[in-house]
C-alpha cells in the first residue's frame, strides 16, 4: 500500500531560481523536492536524507500534464511525465492535494519511487512558479 508523505512548506530563492518544498513533520530524514528551470527542462530533485533521485522532465510537458490533471475516484495517479524508465506519476485528490510519485523503473522486476503529496496551497505555488494554466473541462 502506498503511504504518501505531505510536503507543506514552500520557499524560493530568487538568486538561484530554486523552488523548494519541505515537510513540517518531525522526522529524522525529512523529504524535500527542489525544482529549477534549466532551459526547456525542469531539474526535479527529490531527496530523503542522503538519498536523492534527480529527474529532468520537459517544462512544456510538465505544464501540459499538470494543466490537464483531474481527480479520478479510485485512482491515485492518472498521468505521468517522462519515459517508461524514469517518470513522475501525478494525481489529484478531490480536495486539491497533488500526489507526485517520482519513479525509476529497473526492469520488470521492480521500481524505486517516492510517494509525496502537496497540499492545495503548495500545488498552487507550484502551478504559479511553472506558469501552469488549467485547461477548461
Amino acid at each position: 500500500m502506498r503511504n504518501f508523505h505531505p510536503l507543506d512548506q514552500v520557499s524560493s530563492d530568487l538568486d538561484s531560481g530554486i523552488l523548494l518544498f519541505t515537510s513540517s513533520v518531525a522526522a529524522p530524514f525529512k523529504p524535500q523536492v527542489a525544482l529549477k528551470r534549466e532551459g526547456s527542462y525542469v531539474a526535479f530533485s527529490v531527496s530523503h536524507g542522503p538519498m536523492e533521485m534527480a529527474l529532468r522532465p520537459r517544462v512544456d510537458e510538465l505544464k501540459r500534464v499538470l494543466g490537464r490533471v483531474t481527480p479520478v475516484v479510485g485512482l491515485q495517479t492518472t498521468r505521468q511525465v517522462g519515459t517508461s524508465d524514469a517518470y513522475i506519476a501525478i494525481g489529484l485528490n478531490p480536495d486539491g492535494t497533488l500526489l507526485i510519485r517520482p519513479t525509476l523503473v529497473a526492469d520488470a522486476t521492480g521500481h524505486f519511487c517516492f510517494n509525496l503529496m502537496l497540499s492545495d496551497a503548495m500545488r498552487a505555488a507550484l502551478f504559479e512558479w511553472l506558469g501552469v494554466v488549467r485547461e477548461a473541462e
